[in-house]
């Protein structure tokens, strides 16, 4: 995948990504007039319309998300969200092929990170080894949990299988730059993780800003193939 076919991929993802966080606010009057220019700028940006300009457009407009909000409201899909304009910036308005290609390798290099650094601190905690902290979350989770799901705790081995599947599937994830097979099956079982968890509960933001990196990867590890 070259890397202006993968920025290209990225920017439609991000911008449906937003669109359809942007969407869930045009219910309150008062956050629309915030959320609506959102809208049209990422209608903008899958469109390819001026991608340059619309992407940093998208960025300045965060800012007065982040300002309104005190912060990145929705934690860690925001800040991917926020990493990911602010590579592709970088990328359409570095001087220099090799400032492009550093500013997307980033990108890809903290999306490896998010994944590998999350199961690390999981693996450290002891109440995520034997299974309980996956337990406390089915259990007392803040999120739209259906009492259904939450009666899965009840079968604590199953629980603690699934906690030690994630930890490893987070911990290993890097290792899928070995080869484009791996990388394939990696970003499949990524993509079904973050569906899984929008499902069971309803972390649907995640799901899409980071399908949003992907490209990145694809990119990266064709890059590294290649020699830097």
């Amino acid at each position: 995948m070259s890397l202006e076919a993968a920025v290209r991929w990225t920017e439609i993802l991000l911008a449906f990504a937003l669109l359809q966080q942007s969407a869930e606010h045009l219910c309150i009057a008062g956050e629309r007039r915030l959320f609506v220019p959102r809208i049209a700028l990422s209608l903008l940006l899958m469109a390819g319309f001026a991608s340059p300009w619309i992407c940093l457009a998208l960025l300045i407009h965060a800012l007065f998300i982040l300002e309104r909000f005190e912060g990145p409201y929705n934690g860690g899909s925001d800040c991917m969200g926020l990493l990911i304009l602010t590579s592709l910036c970088l990328v359409h308005f570095m001087p220099s092929m090799l400032g492009r290609e550093a500013a997307f390798g980033y990108l890809a290099v903290q999306t490896l990170l998010s994944y590998c650094v999350a199961g690390w601190v999981k693996i450290t905690n002891p109440e995520w080894r034997t299974g309980r902290a996956a337990r406390d979350v089915l259990l007392f989770s803040a999120y739209p949990v259906s009492e259904s799901i939450r009666a899965g705790a009840e079968w604590p081995r199953t629980v603690s299988l699934a906690a030690w599947a994630v930890m490893l599937f987070e911990l290993l994830f890097p290792l899928a730059l070995l080869s484009r097979q791996a990388l394939v099956v990696g970003l499949i079982l990524g993509a079904l993780f973050h569906f899984v968890n929008a499902c069971v509960f309803g972390l649907n933001r995640f799901f899409w800003f980071w399908l949003a990196a992907y490209p990145s990867l694809l990119w990266l590890q064709q890059r590294l193939g290649a020699g830097l």
